[in-house]
Parts: C-alpha cells; structure tokens; sequence
C-alpha cells in the first residue's frame, strides 16, 4: 500500500480507501451482517488501508464500522458526512446548523469516537448558503469535534468560495465518470486540497463481473445513483470494461485493480474509494496502489486510437 499526504492537512492516508457504502445493509444498500463487516473491516486493514469514509444516510454503515473498528480507532483515518436527511422514502438536503449539530453528535455516537478525522459536506444545499454552513462547521472544528472540513459532489464555484476552510474535496471519479473531478482539479491545485475520488469502480461495473445487464432489486442505490446499469447505456459503458479487463488480463492482476490504478494515476488524486464484501475485494481494490499504467495503457483505457 502507498500512503499520500491528504493536501495540506496533517493526515497520511492509504491511497486506496475503503467506502463505507457497501456496509449500509438494507434495501438501498444490500444485507450486510455483523460479521461480513468485521471481517470487510480487518481485510482492509490486513491490506494496508487506513482510510475509512462514510455517511449517516449509508444506512447501518457508521454503526457497523464504529464497532468493526472498536480497539483499533488510533490506527485509521475516520471521514463521514452531513446535509443529508431521510424523509420517508425520499432523501433530503439539510445543512441547517441544528442539522449538522445533531448529525455530527450521532455520528461520534455510533462510530465510537470523541472526533471525525474529515467531516465533509455530503452536497449542497439549495436552501442554506455555503458560508453558513461553513461557519457551522468552523465551530465545531474550534470544539475539537472534527479535525478537517470537506466538500463533496461540488463544482469549482463552491470550492473557491470555501478556500482555505476546507482541506479536502470528494467528487466521483473513474474511468466512466470522470468530468465532476476534472472541473475541480485546478481549485484543488492552487488551494492545495487534498482529492478524494468515489465511484471508482461504478458500484462494481469496472470490476467486469457483470458480463450482462444485471438484475438488480428496484431499491438497490445503483440503480438511481449510477446510470450506466440499464439499456443502451449498459452497452455503452460496456466497451470500457472490455477495456479495462484486456490491460488486467495482460497485467495479470483483477479489472478492479486497474480501475482503481487509473484514478490514482492523476497527480491530485490523494486516495480512491472503493466498496467491498469480501477478503478477496479489498486485496483486488489494494492492488491498484502498486500498479503504475503508462502512457499507452491510459490511452487505451481512455478509448483514445
């Protein structure tokens, strides 16, 4: 595993992380046990990963982590999120200071900690100005409650205007959806923020184990989060992953690691996310780490001639 400073923070973290979605259980999110999250958790850490993001609306995942990580809080980088509140079956913004009082208090709760490493801002929005929430987080940055601020799924206008009161921001970036990080790259740069990439593997469609349209349950979040999992837009995609597999097939190693190896060959990219159930997941998403693409490879992989 390689470690990359996280931008002008203190933070070191593991260029690989492992996000927290997988362990949501649930409809949204799919079943998840007791023991497959303890098991996710202690692979990961075996593999040499140390950075660990989630949210409160990931259903169970903040509390199956908290005690995953029960005893072995010291050696990680702990990151969640708030401004997003469930209301029945739909999802709502909130970034009210009362909200993200309330969400960060129960965060520390069920992740067993007195702090959060990376707290972020989970989206925008449209109703509460950024500077108010930022000023919210500020103070409890003061209490000592959290260490760093982030933004995540924003655009180059919401990162300047946050400057130097944020450390970090996490947009979606992979090989299928690269754009939202690309637009940030610059403020990132100039700023010195640190990058946090999710989605690296599309909810596992980089990792080529879907050979056709999958069937997946109507309330699965792939199904309203990523689009590229139905119809023609599954076939899209598709010839990107025939791609990706020929360079694993000719690297010897899993289609997820070299998904994982593209995102993190971009000099701003500090550390990607990727989900995981089992053993052999985290050391297919780790091995991205050690893999170092050249030129023509990323060209390919791109659809470049």
């Amino acid at each position: 595993m390689k470690y990359n400073r996280l931008g002008r923070t203190e933070l070191q973290i593991s260029a690989v992380g492992l996000g927290g979605w997988a362990l949501g259980g649930g409809t949204d999110w799919g079943e998840t046990s007791e023991t497959d999250a303890y098991q996710t958790v202690s692979a990961a850490l075996d593999a040499g990963i140390t950075f660990f993001d989630t949210a409160p609306i990931y259903g169970e995942s903040e509390s199956f982590l908290g005690r995953a990580l029960k005893g072995r809080r010291q050696h990680v980088v702990l990151a969640t999120k708030c401004g997003l509140v469930k209301n029945g079956s739909w999802t709502d913004h909130d970034l009210r200071p009362e909200t993200i009082v309330s969400q960060l208090e129960s965060s520390l709760t069920h992740l067993q900690t007195d702090y959060i490493d990376l707290y972020q801002i989970h989206y925008p929005d449209p109703k509460v100005p950024l500077a108010e929430a930022l000023e919210t987080l500020v103070r409890l940055q003061e209490q000592g409650k959290i260490r760093y601020i982030g933004l995540c799924n924003v655009g180059e206008k919401e990162v300047s205007a946050a400057g130097e009161q944020i450390a970090v921001v996490q947009n979606e970036f992979s090989l299928l959806h690269p754009q939202k990080a690309l637009d940030v790259f610059p403020a990132c740069k100039k700023l010195n923020l640190g990058f946090i990439g999710y989605g690296t593997l599309c909810g596992g469609i980089l990792s080529g184990k879907y050979h056709k349209e999958p069937n997946l349950r109507r309330a699965d979040a792939r199904n309203y989060f990523y689009k590229c999992y139905r119809g023609d837009a599954f076939a899209a995609v598709y010839r990107t992953v025939l791609r990706v597999k020929e360079i694993a097939k000719k690297r010897g190693c899993a289609a997820a690691s070299v998904a994982g190896a593209w995102a993190l060959g971009h000099p701003q990219v500090s550390c990607v996310l990727t989900g995981a159930r089992t053993a052999e997941q985290i050391l297919q998403n780790a091995a991205a780490a050690e893999i170092n693409l050249n030129p023509p490879e990323l060209k390919f992989l791109e659809g470049e001639k």
